[in-house]
């Protein structure tokens, strides 16, 4: 598409992002639409980021999409919070508003639930350990809360940020998130659900996993929120162990299909942009 007067940009503000198709499958969601919109990457991580958002309220945008390490951080520099995601504290999506406020959303919730409906799980009978309490992590983990999940145990690098969203789910949604320690795995073989929001396993940190693999008890279900790669060693490793894996694929594209309907009221073509990202795999797998 050629831009015009009338074209409207969408960036991804964050860091890394060389690991990201959200581009490649939201500009083919758009181009199959008939959307007037161009996606494109920023990469920049909190240093800037308030210069970079207020810039963004006077340039032609209809928004912008947010991910690591800026979910939270972007908190700061928004005019107004949907309801969801001031309880989350975390946004990965904004919406330049007609009178130029910026308000936040958060659609990796979203994206995530959808993903685990559409695996056959029912969140509600179901206990769950998440690795990783930053802006995935705290989507995921309230989008749990939220449905109904029993029992949530959290924990990350840096614990004050698992203490954080514990005590905001305990206290936003209800009383079903426990703080665990860094490196304690003891509560593992409670778990129906497994989850690595904590970015390792991609990026710089390919062939790192955060659960060490002795840990791993057959039956259970791992997520991993990446999908580039398409399997981390957290998930080879888990399905070695016997149990049913899911990267962060159909989250995904279920948040960028929520993005597509915030920034422009209109369906977005769900189907077109799948197929984007299976081709993208696809490309990748044969290049290797």
């Amino acid at each position: 598409m050629i831009p015009d007067i009338e074209t409207r940009m969408i960036t991804l503000i964050g860091d890394p992002l060389a690991q990201s198709f959200a581009a490649r499958m939201q500009n083919k969601g758009y181009e199959a639409a008939g959307l007037n919109l161009i996606y494109f990457y920023t990469v920049a991580g909190n240093e800037h980021l308030g210069d970079i958002v207020n810039g963004l309220r006077y340039m032609p945008f209809a928004g912008f999409a947010v991910t690591k390490p800026n979910k939270v951080k972007v908190l700061e520099y928004l005019d107004e919070l949907d309801p969801l995601c001031a309880k989350m504290g975390s946004s990965n999506t904004v919406v330049k508003l007609p009178d130029g406020r910026l308000k936040g959303y958060n659609t990796d919730g979203v994206g995530f639930y959808q993903a685990l409906v559409e695996a056959g799980i029912k969140v509600e009978e179901k206990v769950f350990f998440c690795f990783g309490g930053g802006g995935a992590g705290r989507a995921m983990c309230s989008i749990l809360a939220y449905h109904g999940a029993p029992k949530i145990y959290i924990t990350d690098l840096f614990e004050e940020s698992a203490r954080s969203l514990v005590d905001d789910i305990n206290n936003n949604f209800s009383r079903v998130a426990e703080f665990v320690p860094h490196g304690e795995y003891s509560k593992l073989a409670a778990c129906d659900i497994v989850l690595n929001a904590s970015g390792v396993g991609m990026g710089k940190s390919i062939g790192k996993s955060p659960l060490p693999k002795e840990y791993i008890k057959e039956g259970q279900f791992f997520f991993d929120a990446c999908y580039n790669p398409a399997k981390t060693q957290f998930l080879l490793d888990a399905e070695a162990a016997g149990c049913k894996v899911l990267n962060g694929l159909s989250m995904s594209l279920y948040q960028g299909t929520a993005q597509i309907e915030l920034w422009t009221g209109k369906k977005a073509p769900v189907e077109v942009m799948r197929q984007e990202l299976l081709d993208i795999l696809a490309e990748r797998n044969e290049q290797k």
